[in-house]
């Protein structure tokens, strides 16, 4: 999901210009574009922006998206990118560390 984010946010024009609403950080990209750039990295573009749907890091209409007969609908970057990876930082530390407990515990049994 980091990696889907950053291409948004690398690739994508803000949302709003800084004159219209200059604390407005979102940024928006097309499928289409997104779908040519991102596929590089990974095939699996449709059910990564699903995911981060889930997690109100992106937004667009529909519920899934189709190469070619969706490639105009906009993607919408919601939230700021540190922030994004401050969120996605806290979760894999919070697993590391339940990983961590959980070993601990199977060492005293």
């Amino acid at each position: 999901m980091m990696e889907l984010c950053d291409v948004i946010n690398q690739c994508g024009e803000r949302l709003f210009s800084e004159k219209e609403k200059p604390d407005d950080p979102r940024m928006v990209i097309s499928f289409g574009e997104l779908f040519a750039i991102y596929t590089a990295i990974s095939d699996k573009v449709v059910g990564i922006l699903l995911r981060a749907r889930k997690y109100k890091f992106v937004d667009f209409e529909g519920e899934c998206l189709f190469q070619r007969r969706d490639d105009h609908v906009p993607i919408i970057l919601l939230r700021p990118i540190k922030e994004i990876r401050q969120i996605l930082n806290d979760r894999i530390n919070e697993a590391m560390k339940a990983i961590k407990e959980s070993e601990a515990g199977e060492n005293f049994s």
